[in-house]
């Protein structure tokens, strides 16, 4: 018999959330095999099987709270359980009769291991109806079937059906129509242990800094330009695509220089100030907004940014980040354009002091000496702690940023 434990979770993470298990009691597993998923408040990770064998007991349930070393499930040696047998041999037999008879006695459940149950409205509705599950394709979340689904298979049907048997006097008082009760179905589903983290440290945003945004807007002709110009031959020495993050990760880093309180943050009476830059790229998942952070991003090129960038970035989509790939950080930029926004007031991500919000870059009118053109304008803000932030630096910060932006080559020239 061979133990699954809850592994190292990391720095600081004391607790994780059983997430959903890939295997369930009965089933072979394979050595390093993931059975299971676990919910820190930071990151997603998988456990995998520490030996080959049956999948015989599982102790911490979905949903369950577990801490470091805490035993899960148990392995044994063998490729066929015992518990199993009994499950496996009339389930063919429950499954045969389904589709032979017209109108069971009870609805046949989706057939399918990874589809969700019913939902119970669904199923007290199907009972009445005489309604195969079966043959019914779910709306719900993972496929599970609503009452709503149930109703508007059967609305036709029971339409004609129901006019000759219904006595004369109640004629004039139909039925409520079904699709209306099936559009106010409701489901309750349990927050991720992200999704919770994700709205503490929000709301606890709120509640201690004093936070504030100021708006600039810089004109993108030059950046625009220089990346056309040279977006080949950047991709072709250096095997990363130039995109616009490298831009704005020099020029944060320049306006960090001269504005500290920015990458600063407040420890009970003291401020500290970092003589480093370790930049937060905010970036959306399926399961939340994460923060990776690029370490020492002030002492890198343009090249080591966006391979730093598209590295992390992968590892948010596919669930691969580390704890470490999530610490620390002294301050933040969400890119909100790639989503359409044109404007926003970012959060500040605790204790983090200032947060910079990009966005969709959109062809304006602008006056340029003394005429007006139409130029590529992209909106910025920055959200800042005024506890030690003053609104001249916030000020001094965006328009710093903006000047860099707009006269690119003094990125590349360092001036």
């Amino acid at each position: 018999m061979t133990d699954i434990i809850t592994p190292t979770l990391g720095e600081s993470v004391t607790e994780a959330t059983v997430g959903r298990w890939f295997k369930q009691a009965g089933e072979a597993v394979r050595i390093d095999e993931p059975v299971a998923e676990l919910e820190t408040d930071k990151v997603t990770l998988e456990v995998n099987a520490p030996a080959a064998g049956v999948l015989s007991e599982i102790l911490a349930t979905e949903g369950a709270i577990v801490a470091p070393g805490a035993l899960l499930a148990r392995i044994s040696e063998g490729a066929a359980a015992a518990a199993p047998a009994p499950k496996s041999a009339p389930a063919p037999q429950t499954a045969q009769p389904a589709p032979r008879a017209p109108a069971p006695a009870a609805p046949a459940l989706p057939s399918s291991s990874t589809a969700m149950p019913p939902s119970p409205a669904a199923l007290k509705t199907a009972l009445d109806r005489g309604v195969d599950l079966s043959t019914l394709e779910g709306s719900g979340k993972r496929g599970q079937v609503l009452k709503g689904d149930v109703l508007a298979a059967t609305a036709a049907p029971p339409a004609p059906a129901a006019r000759p048997t219904a006595p004369p006097p109640r004629a004039p008082l139909p039925a409520p129509a079904p699709s209306l009760r099936g559009e106010r179905e409701e489901e309750r589903v349990r927050m991720s242990r992200l999704r919770q983290t994700i709205a503490l440290r929000l709301k606890e945003a709120q509640n201690t800094a004093a936070m504030l945004t100021t708006f600039n807007e810089v004109d993108m002709s030059a950046a625009m330009g220089l990346r056309s110009r040279y977006k080949d031959l950047f991709e072709k020495k250096h095997g990363v695509k130039l995109g616009f993050m490298g831009f704005f990760v020099k020029a944060c880093c320049r306006a960090l220089e001269e504005i500290p309180s920015i990458n600063a943050e407040i420890d009970g009476s003291d401020i500290v100030y970092k003589r480093y830059v370790d930049l937060a790229v905010a970036v959306g998942t399926e399961k939340g907004l994460v923060t990776p952070v690029l370490r020492d991003a002030d002492r890198l090129g343009f090249a080591e940014i966006e391979t730093a960038i598209a590295a992390l970035g992968a590892k948010a989509r596919e669930n691969r980040l580390s704890i470490e790939d999530l610490r620390g950080g002294t301050f933040t930029i969400s890119n909100g354009g790639v989503y359409g926004s044109l404007m926003s007031t970012p959060i500040l991500n605790p204790p983090q002091s200032g947060i910079l919000g990009m966005h969709k870059i959109e062809q304006r009118p602008v006056v340029v000496a003394g005429k007006i053109e139409i130029r590529p304008m992209m909106y910025l803000a920055l959200s800042y702690d005024h506890r030690i932030v003053d609104g001249k630096e916030a000020v001094t910060f965006l328009v710093r940023v903006k000047e860099q932006l707009e006269e690119p080559e003094r990125l590349a020239l360092d001036l």
